[in-house]
């Protein structure tokens, strides 16, 4: 356990605890997040990780102008559910991009757990993407990730990450429910892709 990971784990918290109360301030948060995580997993040879915590930041950008500005006439985004379609052919995208990813990290570096660190970052992704157009669904994706994620970390030695990912899962179900709840209030649209 080192102070970066401390800081990042702590930022990483905070932003997903914003998120599961629809704070915006959870987006400039998660930057702070994923950066520091990239230097860790790029020390720990979790590649596919680290180049996600680069897509993540983008994609915090992105969320960050979204809750903002993506509803109706600019105003803030709604919590949606995504139809069943939609969410299959993303499914369908993350299986090719699992693929993709695994094999190329298997043969062209020296990756741990080439195929298992990928099918995380693809799926993590999805989740990501979901989250930044407030796609109730998401939070199912993020409870899938997570139970996987915290038996990985204790494996490389990142306890203090581990127990990150499981106060994430804890999060990601509240997130789920409070979602929920306020998607039955609102009767949000479904996005567009």
């Amino acid at each position: 356990m080192t102070p970066l990971e401390t800081v990042a784990a702590l930022f990483g918290v905070v932003s997903v605890y914003l998120s599961t109360r629809e704070r915006v301030a959870a987006w400039p948060t998660a930057l702070v997040n994923v950066a520091l995580y990239a230097i860790i997993f790029r020390d720990q040879r979790l590649y596919a990780d680290m180049g996600l915590q680069c897509v993540y930041f983008v994609l915090s950008l992105y969320g960050w102008y979204q809750w903002k500005f993506g509803g109706s006439d600019r105003s803030a985004l709604l919590v949606s559910r995504a139809p069943a379609r939609y969410l299959a052919a993303l499914m369908g995208l993350n299986i090719l991009a699992w693929l993709s990813l695994g094999i190329f990290l298997d043969r062209s570096t020296d990756a741990v757990l080439p195929y298992l660190d990928s099918l995380l970052t693809t799926t993590s992704l999805v989740a990501q993407y979901l989250m930044t157009r407030k796609v109730l669904q998401s939070w199912a994706l993020w409870i899938a990730v997570d139970l996987i994620y915290v038996p990985m970390f204790v494996s490389r030695g990142l306890y203090l990450t581990a127990v990150l990912y499981a106060l994430f899962l804890g999060l990601a179900f509240k997130g789920w429910r409070d979602w929920k709840r306020s998607l039955a209030m609102t009767a949000g649209p479904v996005p567009s892709p």
